[in-house]
């Protein structure tokens, strides 16, 4: 049973704060044709669409350390999709690079060891999580490179800046797709190539699904809207070629790429979920020990069911990546 009293959200969600959660609601709303809703409930969209990416901000600066401790796992999990990027984005030697939502900075030092005469922009919301790309970029000697802690609804750039923009899995985060769409098009220089990725259907991705079905099973949580920032917010075929296609780009394809999680251990998988996922993270801490023991348990089974006789623990995922042309 959901424990009285206490708010208990869907690990689906990302995690954007207590204080309004009515809040959510209009962005979900607004999210659906923001070039015609200028004000939802009276408040202006600009102001929700901050408040909701100021409550997201606090949220990855918390875990962020969670991020470093766990980044080289993290980082060799996301590789494939990061290749796939790069791939479809083909940097050349002098490109201006911008990489959206870069966290600790990833694919944006992979691509600047590739542009030798030119340079990456590596942005991202939360100071923190830069704070580790930049660590990153020193322990790999990487120079070409510049941090901006900046929100992906108002870029701090101007128009037509950059050669190549990139982004993976930051889309299904933010508060306004397709204003952050338009805000990426709007930087490119005409001519300009744009890559991201996004996570597939659940039912692909059960390094996702193993922890967050006992919790919904356990927490009596509803179903988030399809709209809600979330994990698989973006895993419509089709979805992010649409926001590209109405923002103005051209040239659009989609693939799909497969990886794996290789943590070893079913201890390791779970100690790393639960201190880097805010969404898990925000749901465990509003249950008592018991329940909290009870969603352990029955995370282990799943995967042990999947994994059986103890072998080395490799679960699989899928993602979407999307590319576009302006």
């Amino acid at each position: 049973m959901k424990p009285r009293g206490q708010q208990c959200r869907n690990p689906y969600y990302f995690e954007v704060g207590t204080k309004d959660l009515s809040d959510k609601r209009f962005v979900i709303q607004a999210s659906r044709d923001y070039s015609s809703q200028k004000h939802i409930n009276n408040k202006p969209m600009e102001l929700v669409i901050e408040k909701i990416s100021l409550e997201q901000k606090e949220s990855w600066n918390k875990f962020a350390p969670g991020w470093k401790k766990w980044d080289k796992l993290m980082m060799e999990f996301l590789k494939p999709k990061s290749d796939e990027i790069i791939r479809l984005l083909n940097p050349k030697e002098s490109d201006l690079v911008l990489d959206v939502a870069a966290g600790t900075g990833e694919p944006g030092l992979t691509i600047a060891n590739m542009v030798k005469k030119g340079k990456v922009v590596i942005t991202d919301l939360a100071e923190e999580m830069l704070k580790v790309a930049r660590e990153n970029a020193e322990k790999r000697g990487i120079k070409n490179v510049e941090f901006r802690a900046c929100d992906v609804s108002k870029l701090p750039f101007a128009n037509n800046t950059f050669d190549v923009v990139s982004c993976r899995f930051g889309y299904m985060f933010f508060p306004e797709m397709y204003l952050a769409t338009q805000e990426m098009y709007r930087v490119l220089k005409p001519g300009g190539r744009i890559a991201v990725s996004v996570w597939n259907v659940p039912e692909k991705n059960f390094w996702v699904t193993a922890i967050s079905g006992p919790i919904n099973r356990n927490l009596e949580i509803p179903v988030p809207p399809p709209e809600a920032p979330g994990m698989f917010r973006c895993s419509k075929s089709g979805l992010i070629m649409d926001l590209f296609r109405r923002a103005g780009f051209k040239n659009t394809l989609e693939t799909e790429v497969r990886g794996r999680l290789n943590c070893g251990t079913v201890d390791t998988y779970w100690n790393m979920m639960t201190e880097l996922a805010a969404p898990f993270v925000s749901a465990l801490s509003s249950v008592d020990d018991f329940i909290r023991v009870k969603i352990k348990s029955e995370a282990f089974d799943l995967v042990k069911q999947r994994f059986p006789n103890g072998q080395f623990l490799v679960i699989d995922s899928s993602a979407l990546v999307i590319y576009g042309e302006k």
